[in-house]
């Protein structure tokens, strides 16, 4: 079970659906909540700022920063509870997001953010732009990644989970099962198996069914084969069987791998069109 679930606060236009997300998942299992909005600035500018002079930032920016976090953290607290949420706290970190949100993850189940945004959205700070690769890799715990179109839909309803006998795909469906023991149905997915033949003995997928079957989750062995990217294979399977969540190990292989390659995590980071469970 989730008890107690850490959800990203900035008061952009991406909160609404991960806050929606993370209502859902906390009514779900009667979880505390926990609002985590940061002002932007480290302790080494905030020291600067202390001592006036070189300071990065006026000091009356600092205070506006504080203001602004505090009233994105009211906002938060008042909309959970129209959703229902019957356990909320509000965190203020004084430090950049990424940092705060993983030390906040170490006393959490569950790390819910927004999905990477497109091209064509606003150019976000790097630090930013990358928290869900930040927190899959970094941070303690599960990250659970929504896309902004996510609208209240049901978590997971029907879940995909990506299975090529790696750690971090072990990892991933560990983390999961809290969700997909109540999923309505559970595809574990196998994707070129072939060429993970020593990763899958005789009947690939096979002993991981069995794994799952004896969690109380059930469960069905779906074998793709395809010239296409895994991550497409995914997606195009968890939209064709209408799933409310996609389950998947976070870089399987080197960074530089998934980098050149464009790799597995960071496609379905940027195009998933449903939530995501990635785990490192």
């Amino acid at each position: 079970m989730f008890k107690t679930i850490v959800v990203h606060v900035d008061g952009s236009p991406l909160q609404d659906s991960r806050l929606r997300a993370a209502a859902c998942l906390a009514n779900a299992h009667d979880a505390h909540l926990v609002g985590s909005a940061a002002t932007g600035l480290s302790p080494v500018e905030y020291a600067f700022i202390e001592g006036s002079l070189g300071a990065p930032v006026p000091p009356s920016d600092f205070v506006a920063l504080r203001e602004s976090s505090t009233a994105h953290l009211d906002a938060f607290a008042e909309q959970a509870r129209r959703l229902g949420v019957a356990s909320v706290e509000t965190r203020l970190i004084e430090d950049h997001a990424d940092y705060g949100l993983l030390l906040q993850s170490r006393y959490a189940d569950l790390v819910v953010l927004s999905r990477n945004p497109d091209d064509s959205g606003p150019v976000l700070p790097g630090h930013l732009r990358r928290l869900p690769e930040q927190l899959a890799l970094r941070g303690a715990r599960p990250v659970l990644v929504v896309p902004d179109s996510y609208r209240d839909e049901a978590i997971p309803g029907i879940a995909v989970a990506a299975w090529d006998g790696s750690m971090q795909a072990l990892r991933a469906l560990t983390a999961a099962l809290p969700l997909l023991q109540s999923a309505s149905a559970v595809k574990l997915v196998l994707v070129n198996p072939d060429t993970l033949s020593e990763l899958h003995g005789e009947q690939p997928g096979a002993d991981m069914a069995l794994y799952l079957a004896r969690h109380g989750v059930e469960v069905e062995v779906v074998v793709e084969y395809t010239r296409t990217t895994v991550g497409h294979a995914l997606m195009s399977l968890a939209r064709d069987c209408g799933a409310g969540l996609l389950v998947c190990g976070a870089y399987g292989h080197s960074r530089y791998r998934e980098w050149v390659l464009g790799g597995v995590t960071r496609e379905l980071l940027a195009r998933a069109p449903l939530p995501l469970l990635v785990a490192h």
